[in-house]
């Protein structure tokens, strides 16, 4: 059986100083308050939250470009990854969530945790005022369904970081069949069964 993880794991995959380390203390505490109210995530997540959430998100933040002016999270809900990006990063972030009670809970927790966010209340297929450098998502759709919502907010050189699970080389089978794309699959630091799919240069097939 697993130890959970706690805070101080943390400084293997990110540098993450003290501060943000007690906001993202902060973070799990709200989620927990909250949890017992909306299901925000799997109730079995809380008992090893610092590996299931925190660092599932944080191990994304060496794979982000150079100075990215934005990013945004498809279905943040949890604020995972975008809230755990913009409390770790300097980065912009936008949170893209249409559940109303879900927002709510991603406002209260910006504001619990001093972490500044655009929160988007809105579905991810609407038309987008925002260019992003950088998309995310977490559990959130198949990788063609992804692709098909990154094209509309993706900036020209833009990356996708998608979180996926064991399905993920299905997944990107699937996917080849409709999009061209660069892709760079990376074992998860959380999940042995897992990967980050860092993905550019994406364009459909003709």
């Amino acid at each position: 059986m697993k130890h959970p993880l706690d805070a101080a794991a943390l400084t293997n995959v990110v540098d993450a100083t003290p501060e943000q380390t007690q906001r993202l203390e902060a973070l799990l505490d709200i989620l927990r308050h909250w949890q017992r109210r909306i299901n925000l995530v799997g109730s079995s997540t809380l008992k090893d939250p610092w590996r299931r959430h925190i660092l599932d998100c944080a191990q994304l933040v060496p794979l982000l470009p150079p100075d990215p002016r934005s990013l945004v999270d498809f279905g943040s809900g949890a604020g995972f990854p975008g809230l755990v990006l913009a409390i770790l990063t300097n980065v912009p972030v936008t949170l893209v969530e249409a559940d109303e009670r879900k927002c709510a809970f991603l406002a209260e927790a910006a504001r619990s945790t001093g972490t500044s966010v655009t929160i988007l209340p809105r579905r991810i297929e609407s038309a987008s005022e925002t260019v992003a450098d950088v998309v995310t998502a977490r559990a959130l759709a198949p990788l063609p369904k992804l692709l098909d919502y990154a094209v509309k907010w993706l900036a020209p050189n833009g990356i996708c970081l998608f979180l996926k699970g064991r399905g993920a080389a299905a997944e990107l089978t699937e996917a080849e069949k409709t999009w061209k794309m660069r892709v760079a699959s990376i074992p998860s630091q959380s999940d042995p069964d897992a990967m980050i799919l860092r993905i550019d240069h994406i364009s459909r097939r003709v």
